[in-house]
């Protein structure tokens, strides 16, 4: 079977983001189909095309995948008015692709949630079967958030929110909250599956000889590692009142190593500058490869959102699962289904929403008894190998992608 596969932001490995639509799309080379990637340029990916542009797009077989990436440049830092007309570039180009290019079945994967546009086109012009993932909650989550607050918008959002979910033979869910959200939608829930985000254990176990810190995090000094997005969903400010706190406690061992990008991470330097927190590091993003070395050095891993109750059941994130899968306890300050995990396999610590001084308490007690981090450690390697491993979800994602009826 030939797949055309619909990711604005896919990325080998060697991009500095999350490589799901990479991997998926191997486990799906590796069951015999064939694979066309069709994707745009994003500033922490990496397509692995090196080739010139030729009026706007390139192709090439990267890894087995026949990718076309189309010149339509993307960054979290661009405003919302930017990224919304790349958003709507990328789907006017798949429309294109999708109505022309030979290919059994399309499957589209969000956000952003136009990037389903193409596929909807296949499925009703060309009576294609097309399958529809949803890695976010539009415009559930913007809502939520502040973010969206113009009802035309809103409501245009709602519209292709629900054309995308009932034009789809099959839909998934990164998370219990989207599996929900898309049955309210009047999907029936036999249609509807979770594949969440997955644990790369091959990639995030490494040798110590591959560990590092940055230069300014001596090895005696206890780190919590922040890897991903500096936006408004992620809360990192509260983070930053935590190493506040733990200088006003004397506890300057303690350090806070932030690796990523995102429009609020200017902002979050500058506050850092201005509060004198030497124990905060702001680091670029790297690729998994790299960030698998760094990880294995860490002491704990820091998972935060912005107080906002549809985060709970209604995100995926990546963070959680490379921690495990480095056997990285975690420390989390938001309630729902990742916490829920983190409690049950006794792999960190789930700490209340905004409170500075109870973050930092659990810190503290994490320096102080390193049995309970050692037990830790391997029972965060064990829910990575038990729940979330890459090979066993694949297999599930690939049976409900091909051959679910």
């Amino acid at each position: 079977m030939h797949i055309l596969y619909f990711h604005q932001h896919f990325s080998t490995p060697k991009g500095a983001v999350g490589t799901r639509s990479y991997e998926m799309a191997q486990r799906l080379l590796g069951a015999g189909h064939q694979v066309t990637m069709v994707c745009g340029s994003y500033d922490q990916g990496d397509t692995g095309l090196r080739g010139d542009f030729v009026k706007g797009q390139r192709n090439g077989m990267v890894d087995g995948i026949n990718v076309i990436e189309f010149r339509l440049e993307y960054s979290n830092d661009d405003r919302f008015i930017k990224r919304s007309m790349v958003f709507l570039k990328f789907a006017l180009f798949g429309i294109k692709i999708a109505l022309f290019r030979k290919f059994d079945l399309v499957f589209a994967t969000s956000t952003p949630l136009t990037a389903g546009i193409p596929a909807i086109f296949a499925r009703w012009l060309r009576r294609k079967e097309f399958v529809f993932e949803v890695r976010d909650l539009w415009p559930e989550l913007p809502r939520a958030m502040g973010v969206i607050t113009n009802p035309v918008v809103l409501w245009m959002l709602s519209v292709l929110e629900w054309v995308s979910y009932r034009s789809a033979h099959r839909c998934i869910g990164l998370a219990p909250g989207m599996v929900k959200g898309i049955i309210r939608r009047g999907v029936p829930e036999n249609k509807v599956t979770m594949v969440p985000n997955a644990s790369d254990i091959d990639i995030f176990q490494v040798d110590k000889s591959q560990h590092w810190r940055p230069d300014t995090v001596s090895t005696t000094d206890f780190m919590a590692v922040y890897t991903g997005t500096h936006g408004m969903a992620n809360g990192l400010d509260k983070i930053l009142d935590v190493a506040a706190e733990m200088l006003k406690r004397g506890k300057d061992d303690f350090k806070f190593v932030f690796v990523g990008s995102g429009k609020l991470k200017p902002e979050l330097v500058a506050e850092a500058k201005t509060r004198n927190l030497t124990n905060v590091i702001f680091h670029d993003p790297v690729p998994k490869q790299k960030l698998a070395g760094l990880l294995g050095a860490a002491d704990i891993g820091i998972m935060c959102f912005a107080d906002v109750p549809a985060f709970y059941y209604g995100t995926s994130p990546n963070k959680f699962f490379d921690y495990i899968a480095a056997g990285l306890p975690s420390i989390n300050n938001y309630p729902g289904w990742i916490a829920e995990h983190i409690i049950e396999s006794k792999c960190g610590w789930v700490v209340p929403a905004n409170d500075a001084k109870a973050f930092a308490d659990a810190l503290q007690e994490a320096q102080a008894d390193k049995a309970q981090i050692q037990a830790m450690q391997a029972n965060a390697l064990a829910l990575a190998e038990r729940e979330f491993a890459r090979d066993k979800l694949g297999k599930k994602w690939v049976r409900w992608v091909v051959e679910a009826k």
